[in-house]
């Protein structure tokens, strides 16, 4: 199935949901799963975030390296948030307008297509289990570039690809199951979508495709040549459709049926539909253990050339061809504060560091280099190893925390470099989101080093604002991405003040330092 032909599939038809509804006070419902929990989220028409329940779900790790969680888990932590958001706020099918799902991405599920059960726990994208078998791989160079062209990603373990086969290959039968067309695999969005609706569609979006190092993002569909390398069948695939349309309908036995599933979208492009980065050019970066930024690139699926992924980006209901972004992570973010509470004792309270970071005029000539786990984009170096650099007597606790903080802005702008080298596009401005965005000294550290305005919504819910926005947008609940856009008016911006001599030696600075890290 070509993209046109997905499209038209994914039209939400007129009796999928009741019209007068918006002519009442109704909601869409956002489920946001999350690695570590399972939340629901109630969105007025206003955009405002009306109630969330939440449920944390068990981690599992059966081995140094590997993480695991257990589908059915995942189900009912899902499940059980969803109906107390409708009990607790006394709602019923009526008042609700469409569900949005929006979902961790890579993790990995397998089962059985006639029971239901699945065949293996959930393979997460933390999980290196893989890494071996991906590192092999990648001593052809060819294969490497291969993969790169129809994928837009690097190969590597976090994807989804290398963990199908792994399932298939380590639970006895099943490859012989999936060859026999028994066998069903889907990221986390499509097994809650199949459950949702009892089996009756088994269905991704095109986001959550473009994880999987499955899809061809060129060609927008499932690729031959990918699935033959990895020695996975086709038929295990679901149908993939487009973020803003027709997933069906709930019909789960213990919940209320009849409500439209009609968005859906992985949790970084998801985020950056909620900021409303609708243009190319336009960029978000999530603040949280690490970093995510993507850049909306338009039409055209370019690769990078300075350590970048390629992926699709969610799209309004009614647009034509896919829309793509570069996106890049920073694996050490709100990390490096909690190492700084946890690990060295320096701070008792997160929320302490803004003001700490501001009690010293700079940071005394010391640079962190947060290498703990390797450089991510764009060095991609997983054997550099962190370092402090320019350590004096001089240097107290707060010059120490200051560091740690500019160390995220620094990071931030090398990807957000890479971004503009990639595209020729200059940064007008930064949308920000996740909870270390609320360290007023770092968002302004990061407007200074990137000489750009910061944008930071009110309501920091912006993933899940981006599945409840394609929702609703499916439906007319919203009528426009300019009505969204005009929901964001009077949020905080943070504006440049640094010159461009101050910029340029605390860069050529922060560059030396990394350099001296680099394997």
């Amino acid at each position: 199935m070509n993209v046109q032909d997905a499209r038209q599939a994914a039209q939400v038809p007129e009796t999928l949901f009741d019209q007068a509804s918006n002519s009442r006070d109704s909601y869409v419902i956002a489920l946001d799963q999350g690695t570590t929990s399972s939340r629901a989220v109630l969105v007025d028409r206003s955009g405002a975030i009306r109630a969330i329940t939440q449920s944390p779900f068990p981690q599992i790790f059966p081995r140094p390296g590997w993480v695991e969680h257990d589908p059915k888990d995942i189900l009912s932590s899902q499940l059980k948030v969803l109906t107390e958001l409708l009990v607790s706020q006394g709602l019923s099918p009526e008042d609700i307008d469409s569900i949005g799902i929006t979902n961790q991405r890579e993790t990995t599920i397998v089962w059985n297509r006639h029971t239901g059960e699945p065949i293996h726990n959930a393979i997460v994208w933390q999980c290196r289990r893989t890494a071996e078998a991906i590192d092999e791989l990648k001593q052809d160079e060819t294969i490497v570039e291969e993969i790169r062209s129809r994928t837009g990603l690097i190969p590597d373990a976090y994807f989804s690809a290398s963990k199908i086969a792994w399932i298939l290959d380590n639970v006895e039968g099943a490859r012989e199951a999936a060859q026999a067309g028994d066998l069903l695999f889907g990221t986390v969005d499509t097994w809650l979508i199949w459950n949702l609706t009892q089996g009756r569609v088994h269905a991704t979006d095109y986001t959550n495709a473009s994880r999987t190092m499955l899809f061809n993002i060129n060609t927008g569909e499932w690729d031959g040549w990918l699935c033959e390398l990895f020695s996975i069948p086709p038929a295990m695939l679901p149908e993939v459709r487009p973020s803003s349309g027709n997933f069906g309908r709930t019909s789960n036995d213990i919940l209320p049926g009849g409500i439209p599933l009609t968005g859906v979208a992985g949790d970084q492009q998801a985020a950056l539909f909620g900021q409303c980065c609708f243009a190319p050019g336009e960029a978000k970066s999530t603040f949280g253990t690490g970093c995510f930024m993507l850049m909306n690139i338009g039409t055209e699926p370019a690769l990078s050339h300075h350590g970048l992924l390629t992926t699709i980006a969610a799209s309004a209901s009614g647009a034509e061809g896919l829309e793509y972004a570069l996106e890049g992570s920073v694996f050490m973010g709100g990390a490096l504060i909690q190492w700084l509470e946890e690990g060295l004792g320096l701070i008792d309270d997160p929320a302490s560091t803004s003001a700490l970071a501001q009690s010293v005029p700079d940071s005394h000539g010391v640079y962190v280099v947060p290498a703990f786990t390797g450089l991510g984009a764009p060095y991609w170096d997983a054997d550099a190893r962190g370092a402090i650099f320019g350590l004096t007597r001089g240097v107290e606790r707060a010059h120490l925390v200051r560091a740690c903080l500019e160390a995220q802005g620094y990071q931030v702008y090398d990807v957000l470099r890479a971004m503009e080298l990639d595209t020729g596009i200059k940064l007008g401005q930064l949308h920000v989101d996740g909870g270390v965005s609320q360290n007023d000294f770092l968002m302004q550290f990061q407007a200074d080093m990137l000489g750009a305005p910061l944008r930071r919504p009110d309501n920091a819910e912006t993933t899940a604002l981006g599945a409840a926005y394609l929702a609703g947008l499916s439906t007319g609940f919203w009528k426009s991405t300019e009505e969204l856009a005009a929901l964001r008016e009077g949020e905080d911006r943070f504006l440049p003040t640094f010159d461009e001599p101050m910029r340029a030696a605390r860069l050529a600075a922060w560059h030396e330092a990394v350099s001296r890290v680099r394997s």
